[in-house]
């Protein structure tokens, strides 16, 4: 029998939170952690449990903060990141995440977008570039997948709102990782790899 997932929840409302430890803790594949009765030490206790899965609500992070959810992919690559939401999210902050929970859900819809995600976070984790076995982090599949669709770097610094000095950074990663230099390269290697719909920022 394989290993129980293990689930850290950070939301605010005690409600959503017991209900969640209800539904989820029903499920043979996951083992939720006891969480903290605040959110403001989310990164300490993410640093602490080292959770498969986080079920994290957007809005306990300060707007400033919310995009650095990809520095929380990048440092948790095998961590599974959900928005839990329940009101309006604009989609720029929820596409950083690697899914999307609506409350509205019926119980057995919640878990198994929880293990889809999961699943579909493992294999991308799991994914080798055939260069010399180097990951692409999220972040660089974003920037990779816009440089295929033919986007400059500043135009793809403003659609992920981060600075053409991150975007050239990120593409020199890229292309040292894929050992590959042209965009049309680029754009088959984003093709082979099925990486034109999951890493679409747009």
């Amino acid at each position: 029998m394989s290993r129980k997932k293990k689930v850290l929840i950070v939301e605010p409302s005690i409600i959503i939170k017991e209900g969640l430890i209800k539904i989820l803790g029903k499920s043979p594949e996951l083992d939720v952690l006891r969480p903290s009765d605040g959110t403001e030490d989310y990164a300490e206790r993410i640093s602490v449990a080292r959770p498969d899965i986080l079920l994290i609500n957007p809005t306990v992070m300060p707007y400033s903060k919310r995009y650095p959810v990809y520095s929380l992919a990048q440092e948790y690559p095998h961590m599974t990141i959900i928005a839990l939401v329940y009101q309006y999210i604009d989609n720029t902050i929820l596409h950083a995440f690697h899914s999307v929970l609506e409350i509205r859900e019926s119980a057995e819809r919640i878990v198994d977008i929880i293990l889809e995600a999961y699943a579909s976070t493992s294999d991308r984790a799991e994914m080798l570039d055939p260069a010399g076995g180097h990951e692409l982090t999220r972040r660089e599949t974003d920037v990779l997948v816009l440089v295929a669709k033919g986007l400059m770097s500043k135009e793809i610094a403003e659609r992920l709102h981060i600075s053409v000095h991150t975007v050239i950074s990120h593409r020199k990663n890229i292309t040292r990782k894929t050992n590959i230099k042209s965009v049309a390269g680029l754009a088959l290697y984003a093709l082979m790899n099925n990486l034109m719909e999951e890493g679409d920022a747009s």
